[in-house]
């Protein structure tokens, strides 16, 4: 057996299995036949254990870290417009610079650290941000950039050090830094103001601290094992706080923390006390500590982000009254709904807007030709509806009648303020939405008939109760047709001013878009309460955050000429997505994957199933493997099983999501299949080498394998960096560019 590249290998496996330490956990971990297999193969001592290999690690980290920060830190500045979603996140930290609230459907964590990056580094926050290709002129830009590059950059080192905890093989941890450097892809998505990086720095990191708390497994409770096991925990707290998409590399530790504590609970030579402590440990550390750490971000997002801004109306009327500079906040009004008030009514489900008439009418052919009844997402004088009871004309305002409050289960009218036309509907079908029936304004001066009639019910209460403004939950039923008033949220043509269709439903299941509360109420008669009572409290504006924020993401729909993309397009690197520019006479940057890094991670995740299958079936059939063979056995089982659950945690879900997907998506799984592919390469060529009589000619055939897939990565790297750091002159469907003949692929458009 060639001593030179298999010496090690027994000694390449893998760590007993957590909790178990000491002779009695060896014995368990191996089987007697192979430590007898093993005894009698050549061994050199435990990695690390001798202190050139130890500063050789050392100093290839250190190689591998200042490449990475080279290639992405190189023209960085270039190209000096917005590219691509830079409009959004550049944006969003501008809005905590300024204090100003705004919606995403990503939670806060990401555009924090971007807006904390550009005011220590001299941004004040005045870029609008207003469309890709917007030049930054004087503003400084570099900031948030240059922390999305760093944070980006360290992605390389933790792959190294990811890949070395798993295989202790140097080559191994080489190479799969080496395909993460050499990717124009992850290059790409490391230059710009963009949430990727900041995610993918908390997967990696999460990673690379579950991974290290395993080693230390044969330690428990010491101090290391504690670093590692509330690191994890702080990440995994960083990853969900910048994307609901974080909760992949959650899912992946929570498995491994579950075969963990199951492993355990097997070790007999642990009391029931020890694996308690274990459990309570992880509670702490992975659960609570998140947990506590994932709410603090929003505690840390709701304190700054306290002025009135865009976001506002995505929210109930009782959240915006926190916001200073809404028109509710600090406002006085009365607290109970009363026959006589004037009111707004707003729909509660996001981005409708207020229930909203005007003196125009339907056209001919929709529905009867009556005074038109939308939703309108600004505040308006068309928004105010006088409430009165169902037939009367006197005035309720009148001093000579007593105050009489509108309770659940009323019949009321709704009257239209400025045009006097009650709120009306009929069994002629809405504009847009079939089996619904239309909304109306109608009637003279309040006089209509029997159709303006609606019961007022609070959603959860009893009848009689009082209708309390900002708080109530409320629906209206029409009396007639027993339909619901909502909105389908389908935007009218031209002739509806483009507003939001009002329909009123026979449906009648509870849903956001037919249930209301009461905003604005003007009574005379009523004492004003400060809305500061009405306020929600933290948890209840931490629900909402979120309730809103996936009611957004559900709602996510392509937009016009904006490329997207189907799972399956993404491990072949079939398209690519535009970054900057259209024209030859633009500077255009195309996010694309580098060819030969994708498709040799897409082989390598089909020949490490195959490879992987072989050996869990010789295993399973008690096959005897020689000691080196194991060692590098378990090595891709474990190690390599490790890195496939994550890539497949991060990639199969999206084939069950309903929003519309991006290219982009994919890198967080991108990173597990490179780390894979090091591994296997590594591992399959050691085994090349140990069938090998010739010591000298094995050597050969592992390090010419890995220096050539090292070169071959780099080659295909600077053929089309252009990609990542910018390309100007002709198209490459043109004969005469400088990259027409790398256009592999007719979906490539660059």
């Amino acid at each position: 057996m060639p001593s030179a590249v298999c010496e090690g290998l027994a000694g390449s496996e893998l760590r007993p299995r957590r909790g178990r330490c000491g002779p009695q956990a060896a014995r368990a971990a191996v089987p007697e036949e192979a430590a007898e297999a093993a005894a009698q193969s050549p061994k050199r001592p435990a990695p690390g254990s001798r202190p050139s290999e130890a500063a050789c690690r050392w100093v290839l980290l250190a190689l591998v870290t200042l490449l990475a920060f080279a290639t992405r830190f190189y023209r960085l500045d270039q190209p000096p417009h917005v590219c691509w979603d830079e409009t959004h996140f550049g944006k969003m930290g501008s809005y905590y610079i300024n204090r100003t609230f705004f919606f995403d459907v990503h939670p806060p964590l990401g555009k924090m650290l971007i807006g904390l990056a550009g005011y220590l580094s001299g941004y004040d926050g005045t870029f609008m941000f207003q469309k890709p290709g917007d030049r930054y002129e004087h503003h400084n830009y570099m900031g948030m950039r240059g922390f999305c590059a760093f944070l980006g950059s360290l992605l390389i080192p933790f792959a190294y050090l990811t890949v070395l905890e798993l295989s202790k093989s140097l080559p191994a941890a080489l190479l799969s830094a080496a395909l993460l450097t050499f990717d124009t892809g992850c290059l790409t998505l490391s230059q710009y103001i963009l949430l990727d990086p900041i995610l993918m720095f908390f997967i990696m990191a999460a990673m690379l601290s579950m991974v290290k708390y395993n080693s230390c497994a044969d330690r428990p409770f010491s101090a290391p094992w504690w670093f590692w096991l509330s690191l994890t925990g702080i990440n995994l707290a960083g990853a969900i706080g910048v994307k609901f998409v974080g909760l992949f590399i959650i899912l992946h530790v929570g498995w491994n923390t579950v075969s963990d504590l199951w492993h355990l609970f097997g070790d007999l030579s642990l009391s029931l006390v020890t694996v308690g402590k274990h459990l309570t440990a992880r509670i702490l550390c992975l659960i609570v500590l998140p947990l506590a750490l994932y709410t603090a971000i929003y505690a840390v997002h709701f304190a700054v982000l306290s002025q009135s801004g865009p976001g506002d109306g995505f929210f109930s009327s009782a959240f915006q009254a926190r916001l200073s500079g809404n028109s509710l906040h600090n406002a006085s009004i009365p607290e109970y709904l009363a026959f006589g008030s004037v009111i707004t009514v707003k729909n509660l489900r996001m981005a409708i807007g207020y229930l909203h008439s005007h003196r125009h009418l339907y056209p001919e052919g929709i529905g009867a030709r009556q005074q038109q009844v939308t939703t309108y997402l600004h505040k308006d004088y068309n928004n105010l509806w006088i409430i009165k009871k169902q037939n009367t004309d006197s005035d309720p305002l009148d001093p000579s009648f007593p105050v009489e409050f509108v309770r659940h289960g009323d019949i009321i009218r709704l009257e239209h303020k400025e045009t006097s036309r009650n709120l009306h509907s009929h069994y002629h079908e809405a504009p847009l939405t079939r089996k619904h029936y239309q909304v109306t304004g109608y009637g003279i001066n309040g006089t209509g008939d029997s159709n303006d009639f609606w019961r007022i019910e609070v959603i959860n209460r009893k009848f009689g109760n009082r209708i309390k403004v900002l708080r109530s939950r409320i629906r209206f039923i029409h009396l007639v047709t027993g339909c619901v008033l909502g909105s389908s949220g389908k935007v009218l043509p031209k002739w509806g001013w483009e507003q939001l269709e009002v329909t009123c439903t026979p449906y009648l299941k509870e849903t956001l878009n037919s249930i209301w509360n009461v905003e604005d109420h003007i009574n005379p008669k009523l004492p004003n309460i400060s809305l500061d009572v009405l306020q929600p409290s933290f948890p209840e504006i931490l629900l909402e955050s979120h309730m809103v924020m996936i009611r957004g993401n559900n709602g996510l729909k392509p937009k016009d000429n904006e490329f997207t993309s189907k799972p399956w397009h993404w491990p072949i690197n079939y398209q690519g997505l535009r970054f900057s520019g259209i024209n030859d006479t633009d500077f255009r940057v195309y996010l694309l994957g580098n060819p030969m890094v994708w498709w040799l991670n897409l082989l390598s995740i089909a020949l490490y199933l195959l490879s992987g299958s072989v050996i869990a079936v010789a295993v399973q059939r008690g096959a005897h493997l020689p000691g080196e063979v194991e060692g590098l056995a378990q090595v891709l089982l474990r190690g390599g099983g490790q890195l496939l659950l994550g890539w497949a945690l991060h990639y199969f879900p999206f084939f069950l999501m309903g929003r519309v997907l991006y290219f982009h998506h994919y890198f967080p799984a991108m990173l597990f299949s490179s780390m894979l592919t090091g591994i296997l390469w590594d591992t399959l060529l050691r085994l090349c080498a140990c069938g090998l009589a010739a010591s000298s000619l094995a050597s050969r055939v592992h390090m010419g394998g890995v220096l050539s897939l090292l070169l071959g990565t780099a080659y295909s790297f600077y053929l089309f960096h252009p990609l990542a750091y910018g390309m100007v002159g002709p198209l490459a469907q043109d004969p005469q560019s400088p990259m027409a003949g790398l256009r592999w692929l007719e979906s490539w458009d660059f």
